[in-house]
């Protein structure tokens, strides 16, 4: 099959979300062709290059999310007419409840617009012209509004067009034709949102079934993004609403959507997807790394206690020296080893990891046996690579518990590495990690210092428990959690999407000619399987055939 993979802010540049995981992915699934669709976030994130590409990767075409493109076109009345119309369309479906007819205007006004930039272009001017400003401000006007949105004020017409604009710059890319997402057989959405956007448009103009797949939930962090207390309340609103509704496009479209977990199942599921569509899919973490950690006699030192992450607010580490407190005084020869990575994580994480080290300082002074012994701290504060912790399963194996505390959690990497090296761990119960751990370990609700400080001296006092969990949490994670089992689900999803949609493009051998017998005969089947809301729009009629690996690339895109 020719998959095209559309991600946003990832693969395949060396930073971003969701890179290892795609990269897994393309590297394990060799027999299938791959060409990748990405959407930029920053200059730095293009200035750090690409990860090495294997050979299955055909064809690189990338664009910014963060720089317009103004193609310098101008419209017409005719086309000023239909520009209003469509954005109409969609203002007034973003400042209306939730509905069927609000679902039924946003997709109108959206492929409309889409339609409209595949012709003329111009979109990113227009969305910007006072046109669309005045027509947001009539949609926030209308009876029926969301009563959030009617005291908007003209300052914050500016600013939601403004980042109206910016999540649609996906329409205007030259990427609907029959060279290029009109030529692959499944598109295949690393995430919701503007990652899927592009796999809309092929499935709407050109048949191509959609895949999506989302680890962390897209719309959650818009959700979260949205709130920003700079953002004045009728604008996070109308950006709420937004992206809600282009996730319930995305979602009533998708032909199959892959949740990581029951906890981003369940926000897809209030979003309008289809329960019939869904199916998770967990993500498929390297094992062999921690192989040497989880098969040793080795538990580690019963009286350490090891939390590894992302030093952030939301992974709560006040909280855990608080906790950490209560230990000291049950076991007064307990020691907690906080391990980050060693990459910046901007100045919020620098900061909060500074106030999280004073709090260390003075909840545990350096302690000395007697006046001739130097003080030492029982918490200490150590960056992975560094000459304490050199690699990551030299983390994991120092301890014989491992703690998570988090306020907020998607799927928890760290539980699932230290279930990998057979720690028995004390968790918060946020996001998915009751789902994650089944069973082998200690769940504590979250913000509970004292709850988290009994599991922990628990665990600590009884060490054949430790064993034990330990050993089921490594038997599930090798079950569950493991680069083979994901290859192979989305190994059986390609063959079982395909199967259903119809040969759409001749297969051609070498000498350029038709190949005999590359398609099946069942694969002509008398139905119309892709009628339904695949007309192609008239910019594509004249598209040249699909292209041959090698021919020329025009910007932002690449031949492998």
């Amino acid at each position: 099959m020719r998959i095209g993979l559309l991600t946003e802010g990832g693969y395949p540049y060396a930073t971003g979300e969701s890179r290892l995981w795609c990269d897994r992915l393309v590297r394990g699934l060799a027999q299938h062709e791959f060409d990748l669709y990405a959407l930029s976030r920053s200059a730095r994130q293009e200035a750090l290059g690409w990860m090495p590409l294997p050979p299955q990767v055909q064809r690189v075409r990338t664009a910014p999310l963060w720089a317009p493109e103004d193609d310098g076109a101008t419209y017409g009345r005719r086309e000023r007419r239909r520009f209003a119309g469509h954005f109409r369309e969609l203002a007034g479906a973003i400042c209306s409840p939730d509905d069927a007819d609000a679902g039924d205007r946003f997709a109108a006004g959206l492929y409309g617009l889409a339609e409209l930039a595949g012709e003329h272009g111009g979109l990113h001017a227009a969305l910007r012209s006072e046109v669309a400003v005045r027509a947001l401000e009539a949609a926030c006007r209308a009876p029926g509004a969301n009563s959030a949105v009617h005291a908007a004020k003209v300052p914050d017409y500016l600013e939601c067009v403004d980042l109206l604009e910016r999540a649609l710059r996906p329409l205007s890319l030259d990427w609907y034709d029959e060279r290029s997402l009109g030529a692959v057989d499944l598109c295949h959405a690393a995430s919701g949102g503007s990652a899927a956007l592009p796999g809309l448009l092929g499935k709407r103009f050109f048949g191509v079934p959609l895949l999506v797949t989302e680890y962390g939930v897209q719309l959650r962090a818009h959700y979260l993004a949205a709130g920003d207390a700079a953002r004045s309340a009728p604008v996070r609103a109308l950006l709420a609403s937004f992206h809600g509704k282009l996730a319930a496009e995305v979602y009533e479209k998708a032909t199959l959507v892959t949740p990581g977990n029951t906890h981003a199942r369940r926000w897809q599921e209030r979003c309008g997807a289809d329960r019939a569509k869904l199916r998770t899919v967990y993500p498929g973490m390297e094992s062999d790394r921690f192989a040497a950690v989880g098969e040793g006699a080795d538990g580690g030192d019963p009286r350490t206690l090891v939390w590894v992450g992302r030093v952030e607010p939301a992974k709560d580490l006040v909280s855990l020296l608080h906790a950490f407190a209560e230990v000291r005084r049950a076991e007064p020869q307990a020691r907690l080893r906080v391990v980050h990575s060693r990459h910046a994580q901007g100045a919020e994480a620098a900061a909060y990891l500074a106030h999280c080290e004073a709090l260390a300082a003075q909840l545990f002074p350096d302690e000395a046996a007697d006046a001739h012994a130097v003080g030492d701290n029982p918490v200490s504060f150590e960056e992975i690579g560094g000459p304490e912790v050199p690699d990551l399963a030299d983390a994991y194996a120092a301890g014989g518990v491992v703690v998570l505390s988090s306020v907020v959690e998607g799927f928890p990497v760290s539980l699932v590495e230290a279930m990998f090296c057979g720690r028995a761990t004390v968790s918060t119960d946020v996001g998915a990690v009751v789902e994650v751990i089944g069973g082998t370990g200690l769940v504590v609700p979250p913000r509970n210092p004292r709850a988290l400080a009994e599991a922990c001296v628990a665990l600590m006092r009884d060490p054949q428990r430790r064993e034990r969990l330990g050993a089921a949490a490594r038997a599930r994670a090798l079950e569950l959690f493991t680069v083979e089992q994901n290859l192979a689900a989305f190994r059986g999803i390609y063959l079982e999407l395909i199967s259903h949609c119809p040969v759409r493009r001749e297969v051609v051998g070498a000498d350029g000619e038709p190949a005999l017998f590359a398609n099946p005969a069942e694969a002509h089947v008398p139905v119309r399987w892709a009628s339904a809301g695949t007309t192609a729009p008239s910019w594509a009629d004249a598209a040249e055939p699909a292209h041959r690996v090698g021919a020329g690339s025009g910007p932002g895109e690449r031949d492998v």
